[in-house]
């Protein structure tokens, strides 16, 4: 069963952040994007394939910060 996630990620100021952000998630496997904007992220998980600590870790090596998760 999919989870929701949607992320507070600090540092994002223009569109190649989105694209960078957006690049990274599609990049995870079992992650769903369902939007991606300035300084937030919403996804769909499949908590059998991945975690949230593994889909915040991959906005974190793109040099973001997650502030929150909900």
């Amino acid at each position: 069963m999919q989870q929701p996630l949607t992320l507070e990620i600090r540092g994002m100021t223009c569109g190649h952040c989105v694209k960078s952000v957006n690049a990274a998630l599609s990049k995870v496997d079992g992650v769903t994007i369902d939007n991606v904007t300035i300084g937030s992220a919403a996804v769909t998980f499949d908590p059998a394939r991945t975690s949230a600590n593994v889909i915040a870790e991959a906005v974190r090596e793109e040099g973001y910060e997650v502030v929150s998760r909900a």
